[in-house]
C-alpha cells in the first residue's frame, strides 16, 4: 500500500480508508497506523459532527487536505464545534508520514484526486447493522431502540451516496471487513 502511493515530496502520503457503517474501517485505520511509524488518523465523523453527514467535504478539503497537501499542520475546529460547544479540535502534526483519513465517503468522488491511496472495506451488509448497532450502543449510551432508529436514519443517506459515489470504483485496495472471509485478507481488484 505504502508503495502504490508513492513517496510525496514535502508532504505526508494521504490514505483514504473507506467503506460502510460498521465495515471496520476505524479498526483498519488503527492497525495501519501502529504500522506507519510517524502516522495519524483523522476521522470524517469528527469534521461532518452535527454539520452534515455527507456534505462536509468543503470542510475536509480547506481544513485537512489542503493543509496535509501543503506540508502544514492541521488546526481544525469545525463550525459544528463552537456552536455546540465541543471542546478541542483536529490536530495532524506536520511532518508525519502518512494521514489516513477514515470514514464512510472518505474517498468520495470529490475528494479522490486529493488520495495517493484509497481503501475500500468491504463487508456484509446484515453483520456491519449487527456491529454499527453493538458499537453505538457503547459509544452513545442509548437504548436499543434509539440506536436502531439512528442506524435507519444513516442508512437512509448513506446507501444513496455510495450507489451514486461507487467509492469502490476508486479503490486501489479492497479489505475484507466485517463477515467478509478472515477480516484482514487484501486483494487489488475491484469489488464486485
Amino acid at each position: 500500500m505504502l508503495a502504490a502511493g508513492g513517496t510525496p515530496a514535502g508532504r505526508p502520503l494521504l490514505i483514504a480508508v473507506d467503506g460502510r457503517g460498521g465495515s471496520g474501517k476505524t479498526t483498519l485505520a488503527g492497525r495501519l497506523a501502529e504500522r506507519i511509524p510517524g502516522s495519524a488518523i483523522v476521522h470524517t465523523d469528527d469534521v461532518a459532527w452535527w454539520h452534515s453527514r455527507f456534505g462536509w467535504a468543503d470542510l475536509m478539503t480547506t481544513g485537512v487536505l489542503d493543509p496535509l497537501r501543503a506540508g502544514a499542520a492541521v488546526r481544525l475546529r469545525p463550525p459544528a464545534w463552537e456552536r455546540r460547544g465541543r471542546d478541542g479540535q483536529i490536530t495532524v502534526p506536520a511532518g508525519c508520514r502518512a494521514v489516513l483519513v477514515e470514514g464512510v465517503g472518505a474517498s468520495r468522488r470529490d475528494l479522490a484526486h486529493l488520495f495517493d491511496v484509497a481503501i475500500w472495506v468491504r463487508s456484509d451488509y446484515a453483520e456491519a447493522e449487527r456491529l454499527g448497532l453493538l458499537r453505538d450502543l457503547g459509544l452513545k449510551g442509548v437504548d436499543p431502540v434509539t440506536a436502531k432508529r439512528e442506524w435507519d436514519e444513516w442508512m437512509a443517506e448513506e446507501n444513496p451516496f455510495l450507489s451514486a459515489d461507487r467509492p469502490w470504483d476508486r479503490a486501489a485496495f479492497v479489505v475484507g471487513g466485517t463477515g467478509v472471509g478472515t477480516g484482514d485478507g487484501v486483494r487489488t481488484s475491484k469489488p464486485s
